[in-house]
């Protein structure tokens, strides 16, 4: 037997790291078995512990190394991997495991990872993590397999299937990373050039002081307190300003878009930030203090809406008085990250599409459907979210293929932007940015993928993914400011147009822009319109037929 990824062998092992939480027996594993069809192959953690120690390889760990097609620099990589320290919250971290999310996260892995006879292991599993974080010795991937509860089996079939499914996503990225390149060089061919270096540059700020203030609202009705954060020009221009509201992501803050809103101020808009108590930052330290259970409300899917529109409402109350009429009321979008994304798509008029999303997600490695299938414990009734106010949306690495679907998608015709990032894995670009993009009926939308975006608020979020990422992903990142300056540059721009109607901004929603902005850097920009779609669509039918385990 032969494995075909030869560093499948290493993330088998290593995957038991990223899915164990909780207190366990005292007794403890000796060995990891794999069934391999009648076979059963077992490895000693012994083995794995002598190695981690001391580099030494014993004749069963030599046969795997062996069948693994494990080479001595892999070997250098795995010890290191064994023994790597990570630095987490344990408190945190267990919480979290104990989550709704958690336990289905932990309920996936255990269908791969059993205990000894079959059973699910999820229980094992998380005996062994918390432990180790807790000990002297810390939160190592050896630490954690001594105190694994009890001796572990993996099905090699199973797991090999499901390697190969990762290796599709990751084909997948790559592959659509090149047809996305190549759509967006096609439109540069089919436009009229222009010379960017004579325009403004859309990444510096305006012209305008920003002034911000805060205000605490209470919706009576739902009896729901939240801040909301306000940016405006600081000095009175003629005529309105449009506005713009920004929805922020899972355990995240208002803070999250700051410099998007000050740079927006800057030209003229005003942004109104509302916080989203339920699945905000504040929600992850209540978790982490053992004030609550879960790390987001469910209630949140259809309370996150709600507070666009109540925003809206108090915007409408205060334009008189406080705000001076300044307020364009007929001129309003929103933008929002991830969490934030899905919540922009709600009120643009997406709908919940619960067959769907019961159909999406068994068995899915989208890690975002961790978040979306939760809303399966909702009453599977139509909530009518729409805001019929807001005329356009601009989304950051939106979640959002499974809860809406093709059928809630297709009832967003307002303009639409999307920003995809090459490298983020909670929200991952091809699932869930890629394939929901033809579902829109807008004929105004936009797909911007950018290299090197790793979703940016995950590590607010898991208690050291951020480490993690670090130790077992061997990327190179951007600065988060490049990426930032991109997505301040293009968002302006449709915003310009499709809000304020300044066809002078049109020459900047051009790929040509993308490549101009990104040019001479490491980490690529490229935007595609609505003139790619139907290139997009035969991209998409291609890669499903020669890759049928993922779904489109």
């Amino acid at each position: 037997m032969k494995f075909k990824n030869t560093s499948f062998f290493l993330s088998l092992i290593g995957s038991i790291l990223v899915i164990v939480g909780t207190h366990g027996p005292t007794i403890t594993a000796e060995k990891i078995n794999f069934i391999v069809g009648p076979l059963r192959l077992s490895l000693n953690i012994s083995s794995l512990e002598n190695f981690a120690d001391e580099g030494t390889i014993d004749r069963r760990l030599a046969d795997y190394f062996r069948m693994a097609g494990v080479g001595e620099a892999e070997q250098i990589r795995f010890r290191e991997v064994l023994s790597k320290k990570l630095e987490i919250d344990p408190v945190l971290f267990s919480r979290l495991l104990r989550t709704e999310m958690g336990e289905d996260m932990l309920t996936r892995w255990g269908e791969h990872i059993n205990i000894q006879g079959g059973r699910n292991g999820k229980y094992a599993l998380r005996g062994a993590i918390v432990k180790s974080a807790f000990d002297d010795e810390g939160l190592t991937l050896i630490n954690v397999l001594r105190h694994l509860p009890t001796n572990m089996q993996i099905n090699v079939n199973q797991a090999l299937s499901l390697a190969a499914r990762f290796d599709s996503i990751i084909i997948a990225t790559n592959f659509f990373r090149e047809e996305i390149s190549q759509l967006a060089q096609q439109e540069i061919a089919n436009a009229l050039p222009t010379d960017f270096s004579t325009l403004p540059d859309l990444r510096q700020p305006g012209k305008l002081p920003v002034q911000k203030n805060q205000w605490t609202l209470t919706d009576s009705q739902r009896n729901r307190t939240f801040q909301v954060y306000i940016y405006q020009p600081q000095q009175q221009q003629n005529g309105t300003y449009p506005i713009v509201i920004a929805s922020h992501g899972l355990a995240s803050s208002p803070e999250h878009f700051s410099d998007y809103a000050e740079h927006l101020a800057s030209y003229g808009y005003v942004v109104a930030v509302p916080q989203h108590p339920g699945s905000d930052r504040q929600q992850l330290q209540n978790l982490k203090r053992g004030l609550s259970r879960q790390i987001f409300l469910t209630s949140e899917f259809i309370d996150r809406p709600k507070d666009i529109s109540y925003v809206i409402d108090e915007l409408e109350r205060r334009n008189q008085i406080a705000m001076r009429g300044k307020l364009d009321l007929n001129k309003i979008a929103v933008i929002g990250h991830s969490f934030g994304g899905y919540t922009a798509l709600a009120v643009a008029g997406a709908t919940l599409e619960f067959e769907h999303l019961a159909q999406e997600c068994p068995g899915s490695l989208n890690l975002s459907l961790l978040l979306q299938c939760s809303a399966l414990n909702l009453d599977p009734e139509v909530y009518s979210l729409k805001d019929e106010r807001v005329k356009a949306i601009a989304l950051t690495n939106p979640l959002k293929s499974a809860i809406f679907g093709p059928k809630g998608l297709s009832r967003v015709s307002i303009p639409v932007y999307v920003q995809a990032g090459k490298y983020d894995p909670a929200t991952p670009f091809v699932l869930e940015q890629v394939r929901p993009f033809p579902w829109f009926k807008s004929s105004n939308r936009y797909l911007s993928l950018q290299e090197g975006d790793t979703h940016a608020d995950i590590s607010e979020l898991d208690g050291g993914l951020a480490e993690l990422i670090d130790n077992f992903v061997y990327l190179s990142l951007p600065e988060p400011g490049l990426l930032t300056s991109y997505n301040q540059a293009l968002i302006l721009a449709f915003l310009q147009v499709h809000l304020r109607e300044n066809e002078s901004f049109r020459p900047y929603l051009q790929s040509a822009y993308a490549e101009h902005l990104s040019q001479g850097e490491e980490f690529k920009a490229f935007l595609i319109t609505n003139d790619s779609l139907e290139g997009l669509e035969k991209a998409i039918a291609k890669f499903q037929t020669n890759h049928p385990s993922i779904k489109f």
